[in-house]
């Protein structure tokens, strides 16, 4: 498959909820993974059914040492060959507590100033989550930009000025908060941390988040980490729906734990404005 230009970037989420979360960015001649958190296995038979062949991946790009975004990490690079790009905390956690990582190629990066990765200029910035150092990003490419929040607990104002005007967002709706509540197989403790302040994102927390970045350049929402038993697609997929208002032209997806997501493209437009009659 050809590489994109910067005209174009694409968005694969090959998997996505607690256990396990892996995605692909790709473009000009650039591909990355975010997170290795899905096994060896199924990262190459996701990758391979999407036609895309390990030596096409240049880095993998974690948001954070949790196992459902690294589990799948050490193996992995057996076939990838490729550097880690993680912050020096959540680079230490690995290190520390898994031997296999004695041999990865870690690239450290700081949160708050843009590096680039081939064709793509990256900027990471803190999240409040249980984790190390969990960071967020904002992916550019040319005049594209796409905005990953995999697992927090709360957005808050410096969160939205770093992904006000993106293209695309993949961002997390774990939970429904009143399947949750009901919820039977999980005890008071785990409701407890997914609802804190460093936990998980609500459907209706993702929702207010979209809403307050809405723009005319907004154009792809994903959303990722949803739980199996506190949350559907359908339903998720309607709460975001109904706190965007007018933008009717802004497609919506929800990632999946079972099967990769097909390719959501950003591309440049003619004006980056909803259609006359959305207005």
């Amino acid at each position: 498959m050809s590489p994109l230009g910067c005209h174009a970037v694409e968005l694969i989420v090959l998997g996505s909820g607690s256990s396990g979360n892996t995605a692909l960015v790709r473009g000009e001649g650039t591909t990355i993974l975010v997170d290795a958190g899905l096994s060896a296995r199924k990262t190459l038979a996701r990758l391979d059914i999407a036609g895309i062949s390990v030596g096409e991946i240049d880095a993998v790009l974690l948001t954070h040492e949790h196992g459902d975004h690294t589990a799948g990490l050490p193996v992995l690079l057996r076939s990838l060959g490729c550097p880690v790009y993680a912050t020096r905390l959540t680079a230490d956690e690995l290190r520390e507590n898994n031997p296999r990582h004695a041999k990865t190629s870690w690239k450290v990066f700081g949160k708050g100033s843009p590096f680039s990765l081939g064709s793509f200029e990256i900027t990471a910035f803190a999240v409040p989550h249980d984790a190390a150092d969990p960071v967020g990003f904002t992916i550019r490419c040319g005049d594209l930009s796409l905005g990953i929040l995999t697992d927090l607990g709360h957005v808050n104002s410096a969160i939205i000025e770093q992904i006000q005007e993106v293209d695309g967002l993949f961002v997390e709706a774990n939970h429904d908060e009143e399947m949750l509540h009901t919820d039977t197989r999980r005890p008071f403790s785990i409701k407890q941390r997914i609802l804190s302040p460093h936990g998980h994102l609500s459907n209706r927390a993702a929702a207010d988040l979209a809403s307050r970045v809405l723009s005319p350049r907004l154009r792809q929402i994903v959303l990722g980490h949803l739980s199996r038993d506190c949350n559907t697609a359908e339903l998720a997929i309607s709460v975001v729906r109904a706190s965007l208002r007018q933008a009717t032209s802004i497609e919506i997806h929800a990632a999946g734990q079972d099967e990769a997501l097909p390719p959501v493209r950003l591309a440049l437009t003619s004006d980056h404005r909803w259609p006359a009659a959305n207005k």
